[in-house]
């Protein structure tokens, strides 16, 4: 199994930056080119929210254009920045969603993919209500032999970034963990919303926070820092079942130069 996770894409009508600096239409595109250039390509993507920045239904149709470009499956889970109401328009509803509420089950080469909605319409932050708890409960239990991975856009647990951590996942994040706890075949809990890569333990397993494909969060750890972005090099991370572990890698969009072979320096043939 080989799943990129990717986050906060934010994009934009064509020919509007983001903040009047992000080109992220430009950094989604670059993005995918780099998932299309894995060897070998992953059996799946997962984006964990803010598809969009406005939720705009000629923003989701933006979004199309560039994952048609994708020969893999693609499973999406709304961020704070998308509007329900205008994502079904463009892509329907999933399978394996709660009553009203957008989400996924889906299996991703032996291991299960689940996608939950924490989105609060109109809010900066998440909550999962006892509904959608109850039915995470509910599919969680009855595949206890699967190893999965839960999918969803706000982080349940603080990171210490002041700011991101005041609307993170508000609501819920208690019962949630519990669930988890309960679980123990929930190798990874895989959140955005944070625009940073972290990764934490949480409820006897590993929380994976995905940097974003667009503009980063500046890493600032001071209680009262300012909500400010940086345009730090974008990223994503690519998850693989080695030995019937999830172990996580950090990859990055833009090309570099190499690879180049390691080739001992005849001088220090000790060394290499």
């Amino acid at each position: 199994m080989i799943l990129a996770h990717l986050s906060d894409l934010h994009v934009r009508p064509v020919g509007v930056p983001a903040y009047r600096v992000a080109e992220t239409n430009k950094l989604f595109a670059r993005a995918v080119d780099a998932l299309l250039a894995l060897e070998p390509r992953p059996d799946a993507v997962v984006i964990t929210g803010d598809l969009t920045d406005c939720g705009l239904v000629e923003e989701y149709e933006e979004l199309t254009r560039q994952l048609k470009r994708l020969p893999m499956p693609v499973h999406l889970v709304l961020g704070n920045h998308d509007r329900r109401e205008a994502f079904r328009e463009v892509f329907g509803e999933a399978e394996g969603a709660a009553d009203g509420f957008t989400g996924f089950d889906v299996e991703v080469d032996g291991v299960r993919l689940i996608g939950i909605d924490t989105v609060v319409p109109g809010a900066s932050f998440g909550l999962l209500c006892e509904h959608r708890l109850a039915h995470l409960d509910a599919l969680l239990a009855a595949r206890p032999d699967v190893p999965t991975l839960i999918a969803m856009h706000h982080p349940p647990a603080t990171c210490g970034i002041g700011h991101m951590d005041r609307i993170a996942l508000l609501e819920g994040a208690d019962r949630f963990a519990e669930i988890v706890a309960r679980h123990p075949h929930v190798e990874r809990v895989l959140a955005g919303h944070h625009h940073r890569p972290i990764q934490s333990r949480f409820a006897g397993t590993i929380l994976q926070v995905a940097p974003s494909v667009a503009h980063q969060v500046v890493l600032d750890l001071s209680v009262d820092g300012p909500s400010a972005f940086v345009m730090e090099p974008s990223a994503y991370l690519v998850h693989v079942l080695v030995d019937g572990a999830v172990v996580s890698h950090q990859a990055y969009v833009e090309r570099h130069d190499g690879p180049y072979p390691f080739i001992l320096d005849p001088a220090y043939p000790g060394l290499g």
